[in-house]
Parts: structure tokens; C-alpha cells; sequence
């Protein structure tokens, strides 16, 4: 029997359990090369993934988007007129995936001359800043357990860029 250490496993990170299962799952897929694809930055909240699918039309490539993974599909229809004396060139169908980070959406897609451009735009976040009402049970004298004659006063901590120093 083997047990798997998890990357998250320290008791200071919580919350992390959605991205371990989706490492996991990425991990899972084996590499297939094909079709090549590039990605590349666009300005400074864009990115653009390039997939090279030469002699697909639009009809037969599908995009998707499920919980955070992108789907690119290619699927290319048989010619049953057709007759090949050599046929070098494979009309073979094609997935591949993309874990998209959260909060990343989907601009547009092109496909121009064989190559598939499908534009990606995280928006900017604005950091937000709050206060978080600590409460506090006043206790009884000498008897050591909260009163429930008085309202618990309320103590307010700032937490914010300009307090971490």
C-alpha cells in the first residue's frame, strides 16, 4: 500500500483542496504533441493560446468550457467520393486541454490559415481591504462564565496593506 503525501497537507494552508484535485487531474493526462499549440502574452492581462490545425474549417473544431478547462476538439469529415492513390496527409481527430486559472474568460476565437487563436482575458482584481468584528464575552465576577446580562462588546482589527510593517 502507498500513501501520497499531498503538497497541501500544512494546516496553514486551507482551502487549497479544489486546486490539488485539479493538479491531480492534470497529471493524469498523458502529453500528446499533437496539435502543436503556442501561448503567448498580450498586453498585460491577455493571453493567447495558438493551436496549428491546418485543414480543419471552423465546422469541424468545437470549443468548450467546463469548470475551468478548455476544451479544443477537432474532428474532420470523411469525403466518401473521394479516392486516395497516396494519402500522406492523416485526417486524424484531435483533443486538447487547458486548465484555465480562476477568473480567466474566454475573448474571442479565429482561425485564420490553418491556426486556431483563441484570445483569453483575466480581469483586473481590485485587492480588497476589510475589517473583521472580533466579539468578546464579557465574564461574570468570580464565577467564570460569560454574562448574559450585558451585550458583548466588539474590538475591530484593521488588516491591510499599509499595517503589515
Amino acid at each position: 500500500m502507498t500513501t501520497r503525501v499531498s503538497l497541501f497537507s500544512s494546516p496553514l494552508l486551507l482551502g487549497f483542496d479544489q486546486l490539488e484535485r485539479t493538479l491531480d487531474r492534470l497529471t493524469k493526462h498523458p502529453a500528446d504533441g499533437y496539435p502543436p499549440y503556442n501561448i503567448e502574452r498580450i498586453g498585460d492581462n491577455g493571453l493567447r493560446i495558438t493551436l496549428a490545425v491546418a485543414g480543419f474549417t471552423s465546422d469541424d473544431l468545437t470549443i468548450e468550457l467546463a469548470e475551468n478547462q478548455l476544451m479544443v476538439r477537432g474532428k474532420q469529415q470523411e469525403d466518401p467520393d473521394r479516392v486516395y492513390l497516396h494519402r500522406g496527409i492523416a485526417a486524424r481527430q484531435f483533443q486538447r486541454s487547458f486548465m484555465l486559472a480562476e477568473g480567466i474568460e474566454i475573448a474571442s476565437a479565429r482561425l485564420d490559415n490553418g491556426l486556431l487563436s483563441i484570445d483569453l482575458v483575466r480581469p483586473k482584481i481590485e485587492p480588497k481591504v476589510r475589517s473583521i468584528p472580533i466579539e468578546t464575552a464579557s465574564r461574570s465576577a468570580g464565577t467564570g462564565r460569560a454574562s448574559t446580562a450585558r451585550a458583548p462588546s466588539v474590538q475591530t482589527i484593521d488588516v491591510g496593506p499599509e499595517n503589515t510593517k
